[in-house]
């Protein structure tokens, strides 16, 4: 097995430990340790060298094998590595390494300022969940001086609307906050529904905190417009092969104590934290690349990732044969 930088070991080790959590800070991580095994390695063949790589990529990915925005750094780096010396490599790697770590630095200013283009002064909003995009978006908006209001869905099981009303009482936005169920009866009153993503597949189809899908419906019906902010390390290139995104069922207790099971007696008790909304229920999603209607999302994702069905992680078909890497890609 090639060498793997100690670098990699370590943030392999926190990624795994959740000492390293969140799309951003885990494709950073990963896109650094890439950049440490190629600026110590001492291999002394291309093809060693393009091993290692291959290598530590997979370790990283073994970390946390549902994440979106670990692979999507992986491939941005590897799939940029060129070169036909270990040096000219080497420098390749280093340079996809920085440039994907600098877009990733500004990319959720850059999609504020997108958003806010969106939103007019005096305009309401309602959101779900709590995303730090579609509050990039808000925050460039005051910056520009447009008064704002908005309606905040409590979002149950775990209430993280809460945390989105107070972000958006920092920003001094006035709210009210709704139980859930309420949604509806609020959608005349806003201009736009905004809600953030968890992953976003290759139809343009949007993986986010369950009742997005509901809320979309319900929006569409009223002609509310409903806008998707997420940056694009959310993209999820595996659909562009026909995987399915998972969807993670998390524990009862967040619904459901023991003592009122109890007392309601046997019953089965799902709790799934994410839903699928269809592209043809959203109106416009919001990256830092500009906004995109649903469909086109796919255009993208390919410029950015690739669109082959090789992952550039794994080992190339002949190489025990041969020796010796095949074809480009690392």
């Amino acid at each position: 097995m090639a060498d793997v930088h100690p670098t990699v070991e370590a943030v392999a080790a926190d990624i795994a430990a959740m000492e390293t959590r969140g799309a951003a800070p885990i494709a950073d991580a990963a896109a650094d340790a890439l950049r440490a095994q190629a600026r110590e390695s001492d291999a002394e063949t291309p093809a060693a060298f393009r091993a290692e790589l291959r290598a530590a990529a997979r370790h990283l990915l073994d970390t946390r094998p549902t994440a979106v925005s670990l692979p999507n750094a992986l491939r941005y780096v590897l799939r940029r590595v060129e070169g036909e010396t270990v040096e000219a490599l080497r420098q390749s790697t280093l340079a996809a390494a920085d440039a994907f770590c600098s877009q990733l630095d500004r990319a959720q200013d850059d999609l504020g300022q997108v958003g806010a283009n969106r939103l007019r002064d005096g305009d309401c909003i309602m959101t779900h969940c709590h995303s730090t995009d579609v509050l990039a978006c808000v925050e460039a908006a005051r910056e520009q001086g447009k008064e704002l209001t908005a309606v905040v869905k409590e979002t149950r099981p775990r209430n993280q609307g809460h945390i989105t009303a107070e972000r958006l009482r920092d920003l001094d936005v006035p709210v009210t906050l709704i139980v859930d169920s309420a949604a509806r009866r609020y959608l005349n009153d806003v201009d736009h529904v905004m809600v953030g993503a968890d992953a976003i597949a290759a139809d343009g189809s949007v993986v986010n905190k369950i009742g997005t899908s509901g809320l979309a419906v319900n929006a569409r019906d009223r002609g509310t417009p409903i806008v998707v902010a997420a940056q694009t390390i959310k993209l999820h290139p595996d659909t562009l092969t026909g995987h399915t995104v998972e969807i993670e069922l998390r524990d009862e207790s967040e619904v459901i104590s023991q003592e009122q099971r109890g007392a309601i007696g046997e019953i089965a008790v799902d709790n799934p934290a994410f839903d699928v909304t269809p592209p043809r229920y959203l109106d416009a999603i919001v990256t830092e690349h500009g906004q995109f209607p649903p469909e086109s999302i796919v255009t993208l994702m390919r410029e950015l990732f690739g669109e082959g069905t090789t992952e550039p992680w794994a080992e190339p078909a002949d190489r025990r044969s041969t020796g010796s890497d095949a074809g480009t890609d690392p």
